[in-house]
């Protein structure tokens, strides 16, 4: 900054330029929304979405926003982000039979999280057992608010990588 740059009035700061994003919320390989195991998710009933096969047994905040849904059952979550991207967060498919067993949220309803931040831990060994695919589910469940939902990212991804690239207009 020069000396007299400091004089200058402060202008407003822009609004972000480009896509909104949404980060991949686990470690693992990415899995297209119609290789999802669920038709429910394969068809994009509830949303343009995908899945990651996950490494680890933990759930990252894929952007910053608001818990707006966390059933007893812990295997899924709902984050309200703060650029409007609604995102449902679904671990495993038919893991709501398990009823919690294998699962632990470090988040509540209501909470504010962060990108990154840790929200849900899972067994897998416990998922793969009870029957069920482990494939953690995101799905953008406003993706028609937008003018386009693009999957951002292939193979194997790590938490906060880019995983959808939504446009406003």
């Amino acid at each position: 900054m020069g000396f007299f740059d400091m004089f200058k009035k402060k202008s407003e700061p822009a609004a972000p330029a480009g896509p909104l994003v949404v980060a991949a919320d686990a470690r693992g390989t990415v899995v297209r929304m119609e290789d999802i195991p669920d038709e429910v998710f394969a068809q994009g009933i509830l949303g343009p979405c995908c899945g990651i096969d996950p490494e680890v047994g933990e759930v990252f905040a894929p952007l910053d926003g608001e818990i707006t849904q966390a059933p007893d059952t812990l295997h899924a979550l709902g984050i309200l982000g703060d650029n409007g991207v609604e995102v449902l967060i679904h671990v495993g498919v038919d893991t709501v039979e398990m009823k919690g067993d294998g699962f632990a949220s470090s988040v509540k309803l209501g909470d504010k999280v962060r990108k990154g931040q840790k929200l849900l831990t899972m067994d897998l060994e416990k998922i793969k057992a009870a029957g069920h695919p482990a494939v953690v589910i995101t799905v953008i469940t406003n993706g028609d608010d937008f003018a386009s939902t693009e999957l951002a990212a292939s193979g194997t991804v790590e938490p906060g990588a880019d995983l959808f690239r939504i446009s406003k207009n």
